[in-house]
């Protein structure tokens, strides 16, 4: 008997041997976490095997911290300009869909097997997970492994070379072309003098609805007087307004409200700026409307910092944990605020158990619910899919009765991540088993097979991008990483140009790449 036959050894031995190979980089690339994955494989072809109920709960936590860090943006992005990003990623999982039968056909590959190759060749751990619940067989785990380091390095090589056989200057093209993008960094002041009637005698709220301009007025300068801007502050001919959002949107309430004019505000300064931090796990959730801040603290919020972008807020955002709040208020008022946001009590891990579970045991549950497809059959969503969905619902609300769903990024990552190499553990010693077998069989299609269902809707999608919805190059590269999973490749897109564009387009595309792929392998096991 071998050290290796103790279950839980066998596990850490694969997490630190495969979490090594994962770390080896060539020219920037690596394998990350499939670096787990393959070492579990080659185990498992000498026998070894992890316990079944090990891979269903890193499968579980792993699927349930993709939901909930999807969920805040999943339906906000919906609603904005980064829709054409989202559809784009959905073109991509449809042109996957439509070529995996095609190859499966020509290759006469069976369901699991072609399953295997699309999630690898998207590089979708969560698309892996769904498909090895849906078809039952550990097989998958063999046809993504094969086709996950060609996706990974065919994005990369596509990213980096595509641009310069087009010969095109990507700055130059980006400025020229219409940009679905708004910047989230541009935030700016402005000091307007209020000359024009549209806004004599009018509150701030009057003025907002008429002229329907997203800046904020955060204060009002009358004479040697500097107050809070609220909703109910009526303006009058002579005030200046301290307003805080886009330049365009400040020109466009410069425009109807007066002229721009320079103020030392400091000299008349009893109302200061601030910024607080959201800590507290009673303000998660809550929206800016809920809290009534100007109402009852007679408090303004100028500026929403998320994840390194500036936002000018609205009343219906929902604060998640880590936000950064520019606010307006008079000294005296700040502490009170202060307490409002900060943590309550101190909490040494802010992951939540209880709400953690019982947002596993709802996803399960709603899983095991059968489906019916016209014409196709049932389906469930499963251990995977079931999940998933309860947790991008309660991810986006942030906090459902005594349900906490925004953690610290840090925090969610730790339970991803965990879960994550725990599946693959499991995932890549059962599947080693049939490996040597199948690639002796099938290695030529396989391989092709593999790199065509990466290339083909790169390809395509990129032309849809141009033509049809007019895209810059760098949004298009930026949206097909989304869309591909490929967090490499906008590594090498950000290496392109000197903006957070390639960033803001992923950004827009991976929720729904990470989501429609799951649901792309449970819709695949009723067709192949």
């Amino acid at each position: 008997m071998s050290l290796l036959d103790d279950p839980l050894i066998l596990i850490f031995v694969i997490l630190f041997v495969g979490s090594f190979i994962g770390q080896l980089e060539y020219k920037g690339v690596n394998l990350g976490a499939s670096g787990v994955l393959l070492f579990a494989m080659v185990l498992g072809h000498f026998g070894y095997q992890i316990p079944a109920i090990v891979q269903n709960l890193g499968l579980s936590l792993f699927i349930v911290a993709v939901g909930l860090q999807a969920g805040p943006r999943f339906f906000r992005m919906m609603r904005s300009s980064g829709l054409v990003f989202a559809i784009l990623a959905l073109v991509i999982i449809v042109i996957a869909i439509i070529t995996t039968i095609i190859v499966s056909k020509i290759f006469n590959l069976s369901a699991p097997l072609s399953l295997g190759l699309m999630t690898g060749a998207l590089t979708s751990t969560p698309g892996l997970a769904a498909a090895l619940e849906a078809t039952n067989d550990p097989i998958v785990s063999v046809g993504y492994g094969i086709a996950y380091p060609f996706g990974v390095i065919a994005v990369v090589l596509f990213v980096q070379l595509f641009p310069k056989v087009l010969k095109v200057d990507l700055e130059k093209d980006l400025q020229k072309t219409l940009s679905p993008v708004k910047h989230k960094s541009t935030l700016k002041n402005m000091t307007i003098k209020v000359e024009n009637n549209i806004a004599h005698k009018k509150t701030l709220k009057e003025l907002q609805r008429t002229i329907k301009n997203s800046a904020i007025i955060s204060r009002v300068i009358r004479g040697d007087r500097n107050f809070l801007g609220r909703n109910d502050t009526v303006l009058l001919i002579g005030d200046e307004i301290i307003a805080v959002g886009y330049p365009e949107d400040l020109n466009k309430l410069k425009e109807a409200v007066g002229k721009e004019v320079t103020t030392d505000v400091n000299i008349r300064e009893n109302i200061k700026m601030h910024r607080v931090t959201v800590d507290s796990p009673y303000m998660i959730g809550k929206s800016l409307r809920e809290i009534k801040l100007r109402e009852k603290y007679n408090v303004t919020v100028t500026r929403l910092e998320r994840a390194g972008y500036e936002f000018p807020p609205a009343a219906a955002w929902r604060f998640e944990r880590g936000d950064v709040l520019t606010v307006v208020c008079s000294p005296e008022r700040i502490k009170g605020v202060q307490e409002l946001f900060g943590t309550r009590q101190h909490e040494e891990a802010n992951i939540h158990i209880f709400s953690l579970s019982i947002i596993l045991l709802l996803g399960i549950l709603i899983g095991m619910i059968p489906i019916h497809i016209p014409g196709l059959g049932s389906m469930t969503l499963g251990v995977a899919g079931g999940p998933l969905l309860i947790a991008i619902i309660i991810g986006h609300f942030g906090k459902v009765g005594p349900i906490q769903a925004r953690f610290y990024q840090p925090s969610n990552r730790v339970i991803r991540d965990v879960g994550l190499v725990l599946f693959l553990a499991g995932a890549g010693t059962t599947a080693g088993s049939g490996l040597v077998e199948v690639v002796v069989n099938e290695g030529v299609g396989l391989i092709i097979g593999g790199a065509l269902i990466t290339l083909i809707p790169m390809f395509v999608s990129f032309i849809i991008a141009k033509k049809l919805f007019h895209l810059s190059i760098i949004h298009s590269l930026g949206a097909i990483c989304g869309g591909m999973t490929s967090t490499p490749g906008l590594g090498a897109c950000n290496t392109l140009v000197n903006t957070d564009d390639p960033a803001i387009a992923y950004a827009a595309a991976y929720p729904i790449a990470l989501i429609f792929v799951a649901i792309a392998s449970q819709f695949l096991v009723l067709i192949l």
